[in-house]
């Protein structure tokens, strides 16, 4: 099981619907994601209801990070899985009140393991956007290098945005 004496990472149940809702609709952190329009109860119950759970299938992963008490407190992601080079970005979420808590780093040091034995990941990637302190801290200490910066990789309300990719080689 992937968890530890701070938290644990499972996959996303139905109960999961109401913080996912919250985050996803959450206009903040758009620019860093593909989203530009709200998320319908019923569009998230539908991806929950549906969502196979095989990463090699669907070259993506979703898992809630769940306090010992049982409160889910945020996701993990692996996204744009590529198979042949043994790759996959991550993205990570915690909801406010619970963040500068080492949660975060807690999770990025467990995904980083389950991904290397048992989905046989090489290299796990980041792209934060350029000025985000607190995600560059946390890639930082969780042993990811910055290795380049994409200028204007992002459109946000606030204009285009460059990000830092981070890297880890597992």
């Amino acid at each position: 099981m992937l968890k530890s004496n701070k938290l644990k990472l499972r996959a996303v149940e139905p109960e999961d619907l109401d913080l996912m809702y919250l985050i996803e609709n959450d206009t903040e952190l758009w620019p860093c994601g593909q989203a530009s329009v709200p998320f319908s109860h019923y569009a998230l119950k539908q991806y929950i209801a549906e969502c196979s759970n095989d990463f090699f299938h669907d070259r993506q992963l979703r898992l809630v990070i769940e306090n010992p008490d049982g409160t889910s407190v945020g996701f993990v992601d692996l996204q744009n899985y590529e198979p042949l080079h043994h790759r996959a970005e991550v993205g990570i979420v915690v909801v406010p009140e619970k963040q500068r808590q080492g949660l975060a780093t807690e999770t990025l040091r467990l995904l980083a393991s389950y991904v290397s034995v048992h989905l046989g990941i090489h290299l796990l990637y980041a792209l934060v956007p350029k000025g985000n302190k607190a995600s560059e801290a946390l890639f930082k200490k969780c042993g990811y290098k910055e290795t380049a910066t994409l200028q204007d990789w992002l459109n946000s309300p606030k204009g285009w945005q460059s990000v830092v990719v981070f890297q880890q080689i597992l």
